[in-house]
């Protein structure tokens, strides 16, 4: 679904061939985003074609060049877009981070390699903190201000992410990962 409602999305604010498509996509991070591979956005395209949210505009032929096809939105599309939108909008995905599991039994580990992991973790979590922050400078006054809110989101979970490396990181360094006897982690039970 997200490569579908990528696509239209594109194609709502000009036609294109996927090859164009596929820059696009890439240049708004929409491959790591949505959850799906850049290779299927050809087959995507060719069904939203066959179920007529897409129509062919114009073949370009060149005699160096494979022929390219541009494609732009149907009213149908547009309809479908709406639909597609609306739904991932309303979708509530459970919070998932690779560490969970682990963190359950990390108490039982090795705590100076998972201290000495946990400051690499931390070192790049600042440095991806970082980039988001400055993804999000450069984008301001260039595009929408629903894509800034995108951004600015990355940009607040990265930092979140890093404030709880760092407490986890904390913790770890003092021994603590096993204790029992309860000690505020939040910052508003203190």
């Amino acid at each position: 679904m997200s490569i579908r409602l990528s696509i239209l999305g594109l194609l709502l604010e000009e036609d294109l061939h996927p090859y164009e498509i596929r820059v696009r996509m890439k240049e708004r991070f929409l491959d790591h985003q949505g959850k799906f591979h850049i290779g299927s956005l050809y087959y995507a395209v060719e069904q939203l074609a066959k179920q007529k949210y897409i129509e062919v505009l114009e073949t370009i032929s060149s005699s160096n060049r494979p022929d390219k096809t541009v494609y732009r939105i149907t009213d149908k599309g547009k309809d479908h877009f709406q639909k597609l939108l609306l739904d991932k909008i309303k979708v509530i995905e459970p919070v998932y981070h690779s560490m969970y599991i682990a963190l359950v039994f990390a108490d039982k580990g090795d705590q100076e390699k998972i201290a000495s992991l946990l400051r690499e973790r931390v070192k790049e979590a600042e440095h991806h903190v970082n980039i988001q922050y400055q993804i999000y400078c450069e984008h301001q006054g260039i595009v929408p201000r629903s894509v800034l809110h995108f951004m600015a989101g990355h940009y607040e979970h990265a930092m979140a992410e890093l404030k709880w490396l760092k407490r986890l990181l904390v913790d770890t360094e003092a021994g603590r990962l096993g204790q029992i006897e309860f000690t505020p982690l939040l910052d508003d039970e203190e």
